[in-house]
Parts: structure tokens; sequence; C-alpha cells
């Protein structure tokens, strides 16, 4: 699998005129990895993502998926968002086999066991998140954890190429969150699946990822690219030796950098508190 990014930019129209929110970027994913975009609010990290998962159409340039120009949604691209995407109305279990009901999905030529095979796969999916007992459950019934539990499967389900992340666990308590990058670590060993992961928080992004982009402010651009020298096998406790807390140091001294003040930033702030004589 390998996925291109190619110059790829976007500007937005507006009755104000037009915002670039995205200059011309590139960047490639190989098979299996795990490659993270983080940079401040603005930057174009999800824009990017949705422009991949044919959500929203670039201005400029184009997004390869293994030679094929994506064009729309597809269901070889997985996506989860921040907000909790399920469907109230449906039970855990018919959340995540709910791909097999999308025409786009439909493979008329499967055979009835190849059928049952990926019904089969939705349920090994819940249960390796541990939701084995929650078949039956409505989303109303579950935690934010669980429900994002429930999505990353359906995500899963129709085995995509690319898993397509928009900061999955910014809505989990901390708790929850160091849990939720615990399991999406042992997904990505099991299901040895490519994973672009868009997030703010800098340790999430080098305890997940093999890879990390770092974008600069509006409008938004590839700075860095950081190769994360960990293995596969990370422990939590990874996250308290020297090499990490390098990584991190370099990470937030990037971002840092980026937000640094300016004149007229300055000049801005002088106005807001100075009071009138």
């Amino acid at each position: 699998m390998k996925l291109e990014v190619r110059a790829v930019e976007k500007t937005y129209a507006s009755k104000k005129g037009a915002t670039q929110a995205l200059l011309p970027t590139s960047f490639e994913v190989g098979d299996a990895e795990f490659v993270s975009l983080v940079g401040p609010s603005g930057c174009g990290k999800s824009t990017t993502l949705y422009m991949i998962a044919g959500l929203d159409e670039p201005t400029g340039g184009e997004i390869l998926l293994d030679s094929q120009r994506v064009a729309g949604p597809g269901p070889e691209r997985g996506m989860v968002f921040q907000n909790y995407t399920l469907f109230p109305w449906l039970t855990v279990e018919e959340n995540t086999k709910f791909p097999f009901r999308l025409e786009g999905n439909l493979d008329l030529t499967r055979t009835s066991g190849e059928v049952m095979s990926d019904i089969g796969r939705a349920y090994s999916l819940l249960d390796l998140m541990g939701l084995a007992s929650f078949y039956k459950s409505y989303p109303r019934e579950l935690s934010g954890g669980m429900k994002q539990r429930v999505a990353i499967a359906r995500a899963l389900t129709a085995k995509p190429k690319v898993l397509l992340m928009d900061e999955p666990f910014g809505a989990l308590d901390a708790q929850t969150r160091e849990e939720m990058q615990e399991l999406l670590l042992l997904l990505s060993r099991h299901e040895k699946i490519t994973t672009l992961f868009v997030t703010h928080d800098v340790e999430e992004a080098i305890y997940l990822s093999t890879r990390i982009l770092v974008f600069s402010g509006r409008p938004g651009r590839i700075i860095r690219e950081i190769k994360v020298p960990f293995g596969t096998e990370r422990p939590p406790d990874i996250k308290l030796t020297r090499e990490f807390f390098d990584l991190k140091r370099e990470l937030l001294g990037l971002l840092a950098h980026d937000r640094a003040p300016t004149p007229e930033r300055d000049e801005l702030l002088r106005k807001l508190v100075t009071r009138p004589s």
C-alpha cells in the first residue's frame, strides 16, 4: 500500500475573500506505517485528512492511493472522527456491521462464506476491544471510550487500506485516553494497517507513531519530518525515558518557534491590556 500526497493545497472562498488553509504539501505514507500530523490549530492537519478521505476536495495537487487518484470517499479508507459518530438507533454490533450495508462496500461476486467471514471479523474486532459483553447495547449505554472503540471497530471492519483518525481521543479523560492509546498500539501490531493520525498532543504522537509530520501555522505547510526511533513494542513507561523526553522537547520547540511573538501580535496585546486613562 502506498499513499501519495502530491503538492496538495486548499483555499477557502468567502465573502471576505479567499483564505489559504494549506500551502502545496507533499508526503508519502508506506505500508503499515503510523504517521501523525501535529501543529497549531487551523494549520490544515484535519483539512489534509479530510481530503485524503475524499470528504473535501483539494484546490490544487492530487492524492493517490496505490497509484489511483482519490475522488470521493471509498471503503479502502476508514475514518474515525473526534466526535462519537455512531448511529444512536443501532446496537454496538449493528453499528460495527454497518459498512456491509453501504452500496459502495457490496461485492455481489462474494460467496456466502466470504460474507460470513467478514461478519465474523466484525465480532472479532469487538472482542479484541473488550466489547464482547456489549453487542446488544446502544451508544447511550456506553462510556466515551467504549463509543470510540466501536467507531474504530466499524472503521476496520471493511478492511480498509488506510485508517484515518482525526483527534479520536481528544474528548476523553486522561486515563481513558491512555487506555485507548495502548489499544491502538495493539491494533497496529495485530492489523498491520497504515494509519494517518491527527493530534494536538505531542506526547501521544511520539508514543503511537513511526513518523511525525510537523505543520506550521496557517497557511499550513510541513516544516519538519521526524522519525520516531522506537520499535513496535512500546510499554507505557517508555514515556519516562531520556529518548522520549528529548524527542518531546524537540517537537515542543518546533511548535513554540512557529508561534513566537511578532510585532503585530505584541501591538495587539498592548492594545488589549492598555486601559484608557
